[in-house]
């Protein structure tokens, strides 16, 4: 069984940073990607950044420049540097991870119990 865990969140003001990790349990043969997500109270998750297979990095327009993402794929690992931040962020924060898990014939997603991150002004 595959889990996955969020750290890392907190309250912190405008300006401010955090680092979440994620960190993940049982039997990944294969990492095809991994994601964060956020979902602010009363909307839709949101997909914030990933990291394909190859390496390759993408984020949400609002977070470009200010938020870094990346990965120790031999530990399983996964992180989300978040600077400058504001209001706006405040969020759960939930890492997924497309693995490909002993006794599964294909891939599949993963997600975390989420991670909460609040920014005052």
């Amino acid at each position: 069984q595959v889990q996955l865990v969020e750290s890392g969140g907190g309250l912190v003001h405008a300006g401010g940073s955090l680092r979440l990790s994620c960190a993940t349990s049982g039997s990944i043969i294969s990492i095809y990607a991994w994601d964060w997500y956020r979902q602010a109270s009363g909307k839709q998750r949101e997909w914030v950044a990933g990291i394909s297979r190859d390496g390759t990095k993408n984020y949400v327009d609002s977070v470009k420049g200010r938020f870094t993402t990346s990965s120790d794929n031999a530990n399983r690992m996964l992180y989300l540097q978040m600077d400058d931040l504001t209001p706006e962020d405040t969020a759960t924060y939930y890492c997924n991870g497309h693995f490909k898990a002993w006794g599964h014939v294909v891939p599949s997603d993963y997600f975390g119990q989420g991670t909460q991150v609040t920014v005052s002004s």
